[in-house]
This record gives C-alpha cells, sequence and structure tokens, in this order.
C-alpha cells in the first residue's frame, strides 16, 4: 500500500507518510531505506546534521526505485543561513544523496539569535526557481518566526515541527492553515509517548483492530499533517503504512486532540539551533 499524497501550494504531490532516519547510522539507514521502499514507502526525511544522508542515497540505489518514484526531504545547518549559502548546501547534500535534485529542502531551525533565518528562505526560493529543488521549507519555527518569513512575501510550503497528541500546537497549525503551508510532524509517536497507553487512544485502536501506534499515525494522516516516523524494523514499518484503511471519527479526533498540554517542544527554537 502506498500512502496517498498532499498537494503543496506550488502543485507539487507529497507523502502524507514517510520515513524517518534520526538518529541511524548510514549503513542502517541504507538497510532501512532499502526495505521501506519494498514496503511502499515513498518519503524519506533526512538531514545534514543526521549524518546518514549517504545512507538514503545508498538505500535508494539498493532498491533500485526511479528516481521520480521516491520523495527526498533534507535539512541544512544554521552555518549556510546567508548569501550563497544555502546553494553550497544544497550541493553538498545532493552530493552525498547522490541525486541531482531534492524534492523538498529544509531550515532545519531558525536560530534566531543568528538572524539570517530570512536570507536562508531568500536563498531557498532562489533554488527553487533554478529548480534544483521541487519544494522548500522550514523545521522547527514558531509562529513569530513563520510570521517574520511571510512579512518578508516568503512562504515555505512546509514546517515540519514535533507534533503528538501532547503537543498539538493549535496556534501554528491555524497560522499553517491560513497561508496554505502544509504542517509535517517529527516525532508522531512522542517516542514512546505515554499517550499510547491513555484510554482514548487504547479504545480507538480496539475498535478499528488497529495498534495504538496506528491509531496515533491515522491521526496525523487523517488531518492533513505530514509524517514521518523512524523505525528500522521491516514489520513495524509495514504496520505503520497499514493506517488507510479506516478513519477515525470526529469525536475520536477530538478526544486525541484533548490530550494536548500544551507543553513546549523539547527544544526551544528561540535558544537552540545547529
Amino acid at each position: 500500500m502506498l500512502a496517498p499524497t498532499l498537494q503543496l501550494a506550488n502543485g507539487v504531490a507529497m507523502p502524507v507518510l514517510g520515513l524517518g532516519t534520526w538518529p541511524m547510522d548510514n549503513e542502517t539507514t541504507a538497510a532501512a531505506v532499502e526495505t521501506a521502499v519494498l514496503n511502499g514507502y515513498r518519503l524519506f526525511d533526512t538531514a545534514e546534521s543526521y549524518g546518514n544522508e549517504r545512507g538514503v542515497g545508498e538505500g535508494l540505489r539498493r532498491s533500485a526505485i526511479e528516481r521520480d518514484k521516491v520523495f527526498v526531504v533534507s535539512k541544512f545547518n544554521k552555518e549556510w543561513h546567508a548569501g550563497d549559502g544555502v546553494s553550497r548546501a544544497f550541493e553538498r547534500s545532493a552530493e552525498r544523496l547522490g541525486v541531482d535534485y531534492i524534492d523538498l529542502f529544509l531550515i532545519h531551525w531558525p536560530d534566531p539569535a543568528q538572524d539570517r533565518y530570512v536570507e536562508a528562505m531568500a536563498g531557498l526560493a532562489q533554488l527553487l526557481r533554478e529548480g534544483r529543488i521541487r519544494s522548500i521549507g522550514t523545521s522547527n519555527f514558531k509562529p513569530s518566526h513563520v510570521r517574520r518569513l511571510l512579512a518578508s512575501g516568503l512562504v515555505p510550503h512546509v514546517n515540519q515541527i514535533q507534533l503528538d497528541p501532547e503537543h498539538v500546537r493549535p496556534v501554528l497549525q491555524a497560522l499553517h492553515r491560513t497561508h496554505g503551508i502544509i504542517t509535517g510532524a517529527y516525532s508522531p509517536l512522542g517516542r514512546g509517548g505515554a499517550f499510547l497507553d491513555h484510554p482514548v487512544v487504547t479504545t480507538a485502536a480496539v475498535k478499528h483492530g488497529k495498534t495504538p501506534s496506528q491509531i496515533v499515525l491515522r491521526w496525523h494522516t487523517q488531518q492533513c499533517i505530514a509524517t514521518v516516523a523512524k523505525t528500522a524494523n521491516p514489520q513495524r514499518q509495514r504496520e505503520n503504512l497499514a493506517i488507510f484503511d479506516f478513519e477515525l471519527t470526529t469525536e475520536e479526533i477530538r478526544s486525541i486532540n484533548a490530550l494536548d498540554t500544551g507543553g513546549p517542544a523539547r527544544q526551544d527554537p528561540d535558544h537552540y539551533a545547529h
């Protein structure tokens, strides 16, 4: 089964569920990606800071899948937030991945102390115009960071954030919807979050004949949140992808939303960056 796709603001189709790769090393990543392709995955998420872009590229080559059949996401570090830095970041990531273009290239952290993320987004927009990337975006941007981009006339196609039933981020999600930005989610299962054992989730799992993890991933994807979940286990890969044969009710989604604690992300993007 292939995951359905979401349409980005520029018309590019992005799978709603993909394979995350942090913190796997290159060899583990290559094996996981090769297996994931066979299991039906078409989106693969990596980053410069993960140190496994070469593993993603190797896994894709081992799978022998055609390049235009997969959606590759990567992210670059704060040292490239200036001038032609984004172009150089792209060249390095593309070389490590072994690709001619990247489907979605993201600013990994805004780093407001450095105060060059608007320049970085302008650099991404230039790469988009040149056709070297297919879509542009951000990661870990708070509402204040997104609004500053918007005020500069720069609109990311995706903002990927930590998002799970205990971190719903309603203000940020609403801002995204208003401006046609797709919400992306990493750590969707909260690294084994307690919410997986909450009766709201376990009751839905029994009702639908699914696992709690599948319920939470369906909660993400049914709300058109582009989600990446990390696993190198072939069975778990298949399990994570087997979520598109049922739908949660409006009440079930509302009940899972109510698990939101309103707490902050693990790392505050105003103070943490790499």
